[in-house]
């Protein structure tokens, strides 16, 4: 375990509005190794600072470095994955339970939350979204038209639903398998502050080294500020063209020579019947229907997500009619 005397606290900055409005946390690095959502929120503090932007109403919370540990090794994690299995523990273990007893309290403050990752492979932008309003026990939600006239704010136009339950009914398999494990372990950010009742969407920017990346970032938050109606500013052009998608299945790595078939990158679209990855015992792995893979991973370890299926959402005619009456408004 790394010395958790290292480092020392999590810094973050805050600035209020005169009139009051929503409390909005931005997130940066929760993953060491993403820095797009650093630059921006840093670029974000000093225009309010020289007053170049002005807060004019609610509460605005920045967090460039939400993993000092992971950030300053420069790596994805410190000890693990913060944005997994998010909560308070009482006896911490490692270092991402020391940060996640500061930062769930802190997301219990807030209202919204915009996390701003990056990825490893070339690819568009895009915005992991909540579940439709529901009253089930795993992710129940009331607020998804709020959730979603959000995520519609941050300037791009694919949106990704289905992560935490997809999750749960993989961790469900794992368990059949004699492996152990617990569907809140899917539990990140945004899963922590729907939960206290707020809204949170998970912006990934691009590639990691892509100097773009931190330009999305940027424009995201001013989109968001400006949504929120806390900052004046340039109205935000509305994505077109936009595309629902609902992740459906993972599939684990079951063996270290288990293989792709193909060099798949995150979200090209495959075929029913397409032929993904073997296993080392031979089996094969097909498409099951026509849809996108995501996340695919090289390099996952045994009894680890390896790749994630996903098909056409029916959400896209609701974000559709909500971006119609955005445009309208």
């Amino acid at each position: 375990m790394t010395p958790l005397e290292l480092p020392t606290g999590l810094s973050f900055s805050q600035f209020a509005g005169f009139r009051p409005g929503p409390r909005f946390i931005i997130l940066g690095a929760v993953h060491g190794n993403e820095i797009c959502g650093t630059q921006a929120i840093l670029r974000i503090r000093n225009e309010i600072e020289s007053g170049v932007l002005r807060i004019t109403k609610g509460m605005l919370t920045l967090i460039p470095v939400t993993n000092p540990l992971a950030f300053a090794l420069k790596r994805r994690m410190g000890d693990r994955n913060l944005n997994r299995h998010m909560r308070i523990t009482e006896i911490p273990e490692d270092f991402e339970d020391l940060v996640s007893n500061q930062l769930c309290p802190l997301l219990k403050q807030h209202d919204v939350l915009l996390d701003i990752h990056s990825f490893h492979s070339p690819g568009r932008p895009f915005a992991l979204i909540g579940p439709s309003n529901n009253a089930d026990t795993l992710e129940p939600f009331s607020l998804a038209e709020q959730e979603g006239a959000f995520a519609l704010s941050l300037g791009v136009n694919r949106f990704v639903e289905g992560w935490l339950d997809t999750y749960a009914r993989g961790v469900l398999e794992r368990q059949a398998r004699g492996v152990e494990g617990h569907s809140d372990y899917g539990v990140g950010t945004t899963e922590t502050i729907r939960r206290v009742g707020g809204i949170g969407v998970t912006l990934e920017c691009g590639q990691h080294d892509d100097p773009q990346a931190s330009v999305v970032a940027y424009r995201a938050i001013r989109g968001a500020l400006e949504h929120l109606e806390m900052a004046s500013g340039e109205k935000t052009e509305r994505p077109m063209n936009i595309e629902v998608i609902r992740l459906y299945k993972v599939i684990d790595r079951l063996h270290s020579e288990d293989r792709f078939d193909h060099d798949w990158r995150s979200f090209q679209k495959i075929k029913q019947g397409e032929l993904l990855a073997l296993r080392q015992n031979g089996a094969k792995i097909f498409a099951q229907a026509d849809g996108w893979i995501v996340f695919p991973n090289r390099n996952a370890q045994v009894d680890e997500e390896w790749f994630y299926l996903a098909e056409a959402s029916g959400r896209l005619a609701e974000f559709r009619a909500r971006l119609s009456n955005l445009h309208g408004a």
